[in-house]
């Protein structure tokens, strides 16, 4: 942990090797909660764990603004950037199904997101938009459990909060996020 901490320490100084050199020990935490994350998806997304985490290593490695504070910080990003990866595939599928252009997939990338699941994947974005409007933190614990595939202790440790309340938001975020997806007749399965 500490080697990752100093990594990101050094890459938000600029030190470029520090970068390779993290993604070396992070990549496999990556693809685990990746696949955590697409286990939760159907049998034929076409995302798979490599791709997803790839699409986010290209998006961490753009970040310039960010003053990585540990390695807890470093797996919300992670996160969140996954949970946008997500969102922006379902979105693109929606696009393609009215008539947009078609989205190029290598082979090996499987078959394309169903429609249904898709637009799931969109009204639950949105849905979580709403809710961190009203309450941040629950919203965060969602993006953390749901997208990033972490379990109560590890959202904990990035929250900086106990796992109990992780738990509670957890519960809570869940129940308002059924009710309000329900109202749009979509389904939620965290």
């Amino acid at each position: 942990m500490q080697d990752v901490t100093q990594l990101l320490v050094a890459w938000s100084d600029g030190n470029k090797a520090a970068l390779d050199e993290l993604m070396r020990l992070v990549y496999q935490e990556l693809r685990r909660l990746a696949r955590r994350r697409l286990g939760r998806e159907r049998p034929d997304h076409s995302l798979q764990s490599a791709g997803l985490v790839n699409e986010a290593y290209l998006r961490l490695v753009d970040q310039q603004r960010v003053h990585w504070q540990n390695r807890a910080h470093f797996y919300a990003i992670a996160a969140q950037m996954m949970r946008r990866i997500l969102v922006d595939h379902a979105r693109a599928g929606h696009v393609a199904k009215r008539g947009g252009e078609a989205i190029k997939v290598p082979l090996d990338e499987g078959i394309a997101m169903s429609a249904e699941r898709a637009s799931e994947l969109v009204a639950i974005d949105e849905a979580l938009d709403r809710l961190a409007h009203l309450d941040p933190r629950k919203s965060q614990v969602v993006e953390l459990r749901f997208f990033g595939g972490l379990s109560n202790e590890e959202t904990a440790t990035v929250l900086k909060i106990s796992a109990n309340t992780v738990m509670r938001d957890w519960n809570t975020a869940k129940a308002w996020l059924y009710r309000e997806l329900d109202r749009g007749n979509k389904g939620f399965k965290p």
